[in-house]
């Protein structure tokens, strides 16, 4: 139902504007405050850049993360990660993620990201607190907050919005009666537009998630997606059809598909039931699978997918996050 209504299928909306209004008015004090001056933004030691969005829900956000970092990386940079930890109940913060800490309480999406990228990763509401706790673990070149766009207690010296190229803004309201958490006007004030999938617009960088093999949870085995025959897919994410499109599109044979809402925390019957106690396989996405590994199943898979650009838009863009790292690097040296 409420993607009808953020879709403008549904003129339900119209009953949700009171709310509507009263977040967007909300949303414009709280920034307005911070660019008049009446509250004050914390300048971090080193680059920081957002990779957020202005609606809810899924549109390719964690996978630029991943893409960034790993391509930072690549080129020698140490790079850092915070994020608020959607889903996650830590029971004090800043929280350092490492190989014990669970999705429980750091959140699907910080642990996913450590997981692919080994880099240090910190978990607070307040990003100030984890890029300090980061900083106090050694030194970093640059820093990417996962989500963040709207905290604007973080001073940033890049912003990157995702923005699903298929969907876009839906009816284009502000949150309840809209997907959005701010108005499109915002993207006139961004460094980049970044969308997933769909047709990009003029100035807009064009992404797509490819997916890779999919990955056995217990044995770490792979195989093509297709391999798998009568298949139940599940999905816990911001926008589920999405993955189930990507399955039907690489040939896997679904069965059954079930949409769980974004940051589900599963159990072990819930998952099991699933299959009725067949042999059929289930496959799931890596956000999921993180999730998921401590009571995993032997056939049990998930689908990891990877953010891709155009080689020169790619190349374009590091090149900015590039310049801007050594900026701070002459601006230090002197003192």
């Amino acid at each position: 139902m409420i993607e009808r209504i953020w879709s403008g299928r549904s003129r339900l909306y119209l009953l949700l504007l009171p709310l509507s209004f009263l977040y967007g008015a909300l949303a414009a004090l709280n920034r307005k405050s911070y660019q008049w001056g009446w509250r004050k933004r914390w300048r971090a030691p080193l680059p920081v850049v957002v990779v957020g969005n202005l609606t809810a829900g899924g549109n390719g956000k964690t996978p630029v993360v991943i893409w960034l970092v790993e391509q930072l990386q690549r080129r020698g940079f140490r790079v850092g990660v915070v994020s608020r930890g959607y889903g996650g109940h830590a029971e004090r913060y800043p929280l350092l993620v490492n190989d014990q800490v669970t999705t429980r309480q750091a959140g699907d999406e910080p642990v996913l990201i450590f997981q692919r990228t080994g880099a240090p990763v910190a978990v607070a509401p307040r990003r100030r607190q984890a890029i300090e706790a980061l900083l106090a673990q050694g030194e970093l070149d640059i820093v990417v907050a996962d989500d963040g766009l709207q905290h604007y207690a973080l001073q940033r010296d890049v912003e990157l919005v995702v923005v699903d190229g298929v969907r876009r803004f839906g009816n284009g309201w502000w949150l309840p009666a809209g997907p959005m958490r701010e108005r499109a006007g915002r993207l006139r004030t961004v460094d980049a537009v970044i969308v997933n999938g769909g047709q990009a617009r003029p100035g807009e960088l064009a992404m797509r998630l490819t997916p890779g093999e999919a990955i056995n949870l217990l044995s770490g085995e792979r195989c093509a997606p297709a391999r798998l025959h009568n298949v139940v897919a599940m999905a816990g994410i911001g926008h589920p059809p999405r993955f189930f499109a990507t399955l039907r599109e690489l040939g896997v044979p679904v069965q059954r598909e079930v949409a769980f809402s974004d940051h589900q925390d599963y159990q072990v019957e819930q998952l099991d039931a699933l299959t009725q106690g067949s042999s059929r396989p289930l496959i799931m996405t890596e956000k999921d699978a993180v999730k998921c590994r401590a009571f995993a199943r032997p056939d049990w898979w998930y689908l990891p997918v990877d953010a891709a650009f155009s080689d020169e838009q790619g190349r374009d863009l590091l090149s900015r996050l590039t310049a801007r790292i050594e900026y701070f690097r002459q601006q230090k040296a002197r003192g």
